[in-house]
């Protein structure tokens, strides 16, 4: 059941929109155990015989709440932004539609933290208790992977035609900076 969850990036900073894209995957890899947390419990009568649901619930606490928010400011400081300045009605439409969605995540994850929290802390919850729980989770899910597709089709590629390689050597270093690390032609 556990997934790997801190598999090293296979993009840099100094390719900004290859790493929007590995965190992208790295949210469906989050949302995939989110799921396969609640077939477990599901499975197990509401039960942790081995560990595994509180494990499982640790790293999806773990990516919701560290790497996700910086993803979302990655894309409201620097996505969002190209789209809206692009002279385009449309370009800005969508920056504002995909803004509202984070709004909506961020909502539809505090309850879903709860959930996992109480997990965490060893609590199981009943049958009904668990049906409510991955039907919300289920939900986000839902609304993450109609977004993360969204991005990538419709997002992504008129701000990577935007933004010269100067615009994106600076959004690297900000996101490097906004995670504490270091933009990699800063590492000698």
């Amino acid at each position: 059941m556990p997934l790997p969850l801190n598999t090293p990036p296979t993009a840099s900073f100094d390719e900004p929109f290859d790493l929007l894209h590995a965190c992208h995957a790295r949210v469906e890899r989050s949302l995939v155990l989110l799921l396969r947390l609640g077939d477990y419990l599901s499975e197990q009568g509401g039960q942790d015989p081995d560990g595994l649901a509180r494990d499982a619930a640790t790293d999806v606490l773990r990516y919701f709440d560290a790497a996700a928010p910086l993803h979302h400011a990655d894309e409201e400081q620097h996505v969002f932004p190209a789209l809206r300045q692009a002279g385009q009605p449309e370009l800005a439409a969508l920056a504002d539609a995909l803004q509202e969605e984070h709004r909506q995540m961020d909502a539809q994850w505090r309850p879903i933290r709860a959930d996992l929290q109480t997990l965490q802390s060893g609590q199981m919850p009943d049958a009904q208790m668990l049906q409510a729980a991955r039907q919300r989770w289920s939900t986000f899910a839902a609304l993450y992977r109609k977004h993360l597709a969204t991005e990538e089709s419709l997002a992504y590629p008129p701000c990577i035609q935007r933004l010269n390689p100067a615009d994106q050597q600076a959004m690297g270093r900000e996101m490097a900076g906004r995670r504490g690390a270091r933009y990699p032609e800063d590492r000698r």
